[in-house]
């Protein structure tokens, strides 16, 4: 194929050449066009090639396009990619009917939709762009989303991160039309139906992101046309991973002198769910993906038969990860767990549901990092036995004593010895095929799943061993004198040593450890001298350079919060894209939860005697919290030592002592388990849920950013965690912001430098979330002197001090906290007191009292309940806490789909003449909102006009005399506990904390029209006041 470009509009042009012609390929065109006004929207046709002008076109590239991968949108531009060179791996199964041979992709192209701002640099980079490393990239998009809409020029192409990965010799496609190189052997002979380029296993297909457009499209067109795009192959669907395949000779039987040609194949197909690089991505998502999944098939094909085996190696399931400059002493830290089992089960259940029973062997050792992921994994699979049945079950072998006592020789032998392996690879058999009919003889009934801590090495070498067991099991079958043959097994390990030096390079930089044992069946000092050099550029690479090459990754495959999907102009699915968006109470309901947030400078003090009750459980008659969010400043003294290497023992020390009071509390009716902490030096983050919800709370994920010394300290500083409560995302922060009376400029400085610089994995900021919540020692203090200060808050005088308050001041300036909201002020200062002691600070410096510990928040389902402080002593600070009400939305995504089709089959359905537009309103279900006012113009307004004297609407009420609403929205109920006035008496403002529920969303107006904007303010000064509190 070639690619050509014209202008007036910009668009490209993918044609079939001459030679895809002579193989008997339709003479087609691809036509590609940015829709106008969109850097995430494209106009696709397909067209015959006689009825596309070319003669204003030139080709934009010499190189023979092999296939495209998709579109995406990247720096508001959008882009198509393009294979541009690639070569023959080999036929994996030449005994098929039908060819299957594979092609390794070694060069890819990005060319520009919307701009032609990168064509000369796509020009000039036939031979390769330019050598920028992944960080330069990775910071140039970060740049990119995190700037406002203001962007800088890049230097570089966009899409060099992307070409880089794809072109490193890792990626793979099917050269042959008709056969899907995503689906192990056994899984494609079982499927009834014919062939279809749009069936795949989702799991390996690595462009799916950026081909998904192409592939709608493809399945709006005919069934001819669709037959022609895929005869001519205009889409490429391609695995990662490691393809390596042999041709031998094997002794044919005594009756026949010519030998026997034999191909071994493997194919290695990494999953990309759960992608990325060694530190940055390890263990279990809450779907179940687990990092560096792995799905290995060994195929070994004759003119008669061809046996299939697979394997799958994966992290361990739980949530861990290693943060910090790793080295050669790797810190473990299991980040949830008290909440690792839904997520633990749904992993397992997968693998069962695909491959039938499974057995993992574990080749983690004894030591303190490992030996702490072996008891969890074994701990939750007894646990999962439980749900997913006798169908799963674990083996423990150490690998690294086995080596240290008996050689690698040991290794070998050992694990052919243990029962459950032995027992397990009769039990689960091997997929056998009739070579010439594609029958299935034998299927394969189970998989085993081996691990080590980065599935690398050690699980390369001991799934090498398990294939050739199981090869040695068929072979006794159909030649047992081929068990025999040395070049058979010469192949064979070769296969396995590239295999494991292929996926190596992809998840940590560097080829495997111990290959030279699997190619030669010896260790040899060579061999050492290398696994040394590995591992030294491995610490390197995984430290210093895989941070960029994950986000190129999330970029590739989608994962970036604030990318754009491109998506291909239909007029019929974005009409009802839209109509969806706005039906959305039709296919979900919401859920009421309540959250407790607390906030507590500790002083560096360690757990006391004294109870924690009256903070957690301030209100003993109120139902118990959803989810606990506790913020902790100074949870460790700030000393040098402490900033350079924080000491994690206090923080579980709290944690201990949270749990503790949780499980003893008077009157108990809810179990609670710590979802996940997280700690900057002295700022630590802890949310604890209710046992039965972890199961729902999902993507739960924690970050922090230092602001001491111009962001190099942990001094100061904040933590973050985030979590999707069924379909709505909250993100928790806890900071502890530059401290000194005077240095307002400072905190503020802080506070933007958090918002900024604080990101979550994937790209995810801050304000992306719906609701968020700063339970912060924001340290802004009171602008009066020391003696008025005390004065005012003895005699509860908080107007007075609230006045002075510098986090006010900051809000009412823009400065800081813009959107944000905080209840009425109607607790004395928290800070700073006499230790154990009711009285503000009387030391040498007399520091000023200060509201310093304060929660904001910001969020529409949000509704605050209770702001208060609790009366513990033992810090210098007293505890601060607020409770909250909140909606939860639970999407239906079976209503949602079957609403999708209801509306597809009546737009299709449209009569002719009507408008489409008017079609989709008349599907909306009927609405009793009450009617608008007519809408402004230039000429006259409605809140300025006969009916409306002084700008006052009075609302139609309903027929049936139930909406009772107040003229003016400033205006509080009588009945409302949070009263409009301000009032000294916090339980007279927070009742017991009845609130009334929130009202539930109406359902959408079939008219959809805009609601008026809000009347002009009165000019009073009571409703100005009850407006700003």
């Amino acid at each position: 194929m070639h690619l050509y470009l014209s202008e007036s509009p910009r668009t490209l042009y993918l044609v079939t050449s001459s030679q895809n012609e002579r193989r008997g390929c339709p003479e087609k065109v691809l036509v590609f066009r940015a829709a106008q006004g969109s850097a995430s929207q494209a106009v696709v046709e397909f067209l015959p090639k006689r009825e596309v002008d070319l003669s204003n076109a030139s080709k934009i590239t010499t190189r023979i396009v092999k296939g495209c991968l998709g579109l995406i949108s990247i720096a508001n531009d959008m882009f198509l990619a393009v294979v541009l060179s690639a070569t023959e791996v080999g036929n994996t199964r030449p005994s098929s009917p039908t060819a299957e041979t594979v092609a390794q992709i070694h060069d890819v192209g990005f060319y520009c939709l919307t701009s032609p701002s990168w064509d000369d640099l796509s020009l000039t980079g036939e031979s390769g762009f330019t050598s920028s490393g992944y960080d330069d990239q990775a910071d140039m998009y970060m740049r990119e989303h995190t700037s406002n809409g203001t962007s800088t020029p890049a230097p570089e192409h966009p899409c060099q991160a992307l070409r880089k990965i794809i072109a490193a010799g890792t990626f793979y496609y099917a050269q042959e039309p008709q056969w899907d190189i995503s689906s192990r052997l056994q899984r494609r002979l079982a499927r009834s139906e014919p062939w279809d380029a749009a069936t795949y296993d989702d799991r390996f297909v690595w462009n799916e992101y950026i081909v998904r457009s192409l592939l709608d499209f493809r399945e709006r067109l005919d069934a001819q046309e669709r037959a022609d795009l895929d005869h001519c192959q205009f889409i490429v669907l391609a695995i990662q991973g490691h393809v390596g395949v042999c041709t031998l000779a094997l002794p044919a039987p005594p009756t026949n002198g010519t030998p026997i040609v034999a191909t071994v194949s493997l194919i290695s197909r990494l999953g990309w769910k759960r992608a990325g690089t060694r530190f940055n991505t390890r263990g279990v998502d809450d779907d179940g993906n687990c990092a560096n999944f792995v799905e290995t098939e060994t195929i070994f094909s004759t003119d008669q038969h061809c046996y299939s085996y697979v394997q799958i190696r994966g992290s361990v399931p739980l949530f861990w990860e290693q943060q910090g400059l790793q080295t050669f002493g790797q810190r473990i830290q299991i980040t949830r767990p008290q909440a690792s089992q839904p997520a633990f089960d749904r992993h397992f259940a997968g693998l069962v549901e695909e491959y039938g029973a499974v057995h993992s062997i574990n080749l983690l050792g004894t030591k303190e990092n490992e030996a702490l992921l072996t008891a969890a994994y074994n701990r939750h699979m007894q646990i999962a036995r439980s749900s997913v049945g006798n169908t799963i079950g674990i083996t423990n072998y150490d690998f690294h004593a086995a080596v240290r006592y008996g050689g690698h020789e040991s290794v070998f032998r050992g694990i052919r010895n243990l029962e459950t392996v032995s027992d397990n690879i009769e039990r689960f058999g091997f997929a056998m095929a009739d070579a010439t009919t594609d029958e299935i003889i034998t299927e394969q009934k189970g998989a085993f799943r081996t691990n080590c801590l980065d599935c690398l090495d050690r699980t390369n070498f001991v799934q090498d061993i398990l294939s050739r067991t199981a090869l040695e099991e068929y072979l006794k079958h159909v030649r047992r004198e081929w068990v025999h043959s040395g070049s058979l097994w010469s192949n064979h390990g070769e296969l396995w040593a590239e295999n494991g030096d292929a996926l190596s390079r992809i998840y940590a930089g560097t080829g495997a450890l111990n290959t030279s044992f699997t190619r030669s069946g010896k260790r040899t000092l060579a061999g050492v001298l290398s696994d040394a050099t590995k591992s030294v550029s491995r610490a390197y690479i995984n430290n210093f350079q895989d941070k960029g090459k994950q986000v190129a990754i999330d970029m590739f495959v989608g994962n970036l919060s604030t990318q754009r999907q491109v998506t291909i102009f239909d007029p019929i699915h974005d009409s009802v894209r839209a109509a969806l968006e706005n039906r959305l109470p039709e296919y979900s309901t919401t859920k009421q939860c309540t959250i407790f947030v607390g906030t507590w400078n500790l002083n560096g003090r360690p757990p006391s005697s004294e109870s924690l009750l009256p903070w957690l459980f301030p209100r003993p008659n109120t139902p118990d919290p959803d989810i606990f969010a506790l913020g902790f400043q100074e949870i460790v003294p700030l000393t040098a030592q402490q900033i350079v290497q924080t000491d994690p023992e206090k923080r579980r020390m709290w944690e201990a002592k949270i749990l503790d009071t949780l499980e003893r509390r008077p009157n108990k009716k809810n179990d609670y388990i710590l979802l996940r902490s997280h700690q900057l030096v002295g700022t630590a983050l802890l949310v604890l849920v209710k046992k039965e919800l972890t199961a729902v709370i999902r993507n739960v994920e924690a970050a922090s950013h230092k602001t001491g010394l111009r962001g190099m300290s942990g001094n100061k500083g904040a933590v973050g965690i985030r979590l999707e409560y069924y379909d709505t995302t909250f993100c928790f922060i806890t900071a502890h912001l530059a401290a000194g009376h005077s240095n307002i400029v400072e905190r503020n400085a802080d506070y933007r430098t958090i918002v900024n610089g604080l990101h979550f994995l994937k790209g995810k900021t801050i304000d992306i979330h719906q609701n968020i919540v700063w339970l912060a020692d924001t340290n802004y203090r009171i602008d009066l002197d020391n003696e008025r200060v005390r004065a005012f808050a003895l005699m509860d005088d908080f107007d007075a001090l609230l006045a002075a308050d510098q986090l006010r001041r900051a809000m009412d300036d823009r400065e800081v906290f813009h959107g944000f909201q905080e209840g009425p002020l109607l607790f004395r200062p928290t800070y700073k007191y006499d230790l154990n002691s009711d009285t503000y600070d009387t030391g040498e410096k007399m520091r000023i009292p200060a509201w310093t510990d304060r929660i904001l928040f910001k969020g529409n389902n949000l509704d605050l309940a209770v702001y208060s402080r609790a009366e513990l002593r033992c810090s210098d600070h007293r505890p601060v806490f607020a409770l909250f009400r909140a909606d939860v939305r639970i999407i239906d995504h079976a209503k949602r789909a079957a609403l999708r089709n209801m509306l597809l089959e009546n737009v299709t359905s449209t009569a002719p003449g009507e408008k489409l537009d008017e079609k989709l309103a008349s599907l909306a279900f009927s609405s009793e909102e009450q009617d608008l006012p007519p809408p402004s113009s230039d000429e006259s307004a409605w809140w300025d006009d006969l009916d409306h004297p002084n700008g006052i609407v009075v609302p139609i009420s309903r027929r049936n005399g139930s909406c009772m609403r107040s003229s003016n929205p400033f205006d509080s109920s009588s009945e409302s506990s949070l009263s409009s006035s301000p009032s000294s008496s916090e339980e007279e403002l927070y009742h017991a904390v009845s609130l009334q529920a929130p009202m539930a969303p109406a359902q959408s107006s079939t008219t959809n029209r805009r609601p008026p904007p809000p009347p002009p303010p009165r000019a009073n000064k009571q409703s100005t006041n009850a407006a700003d509190s």
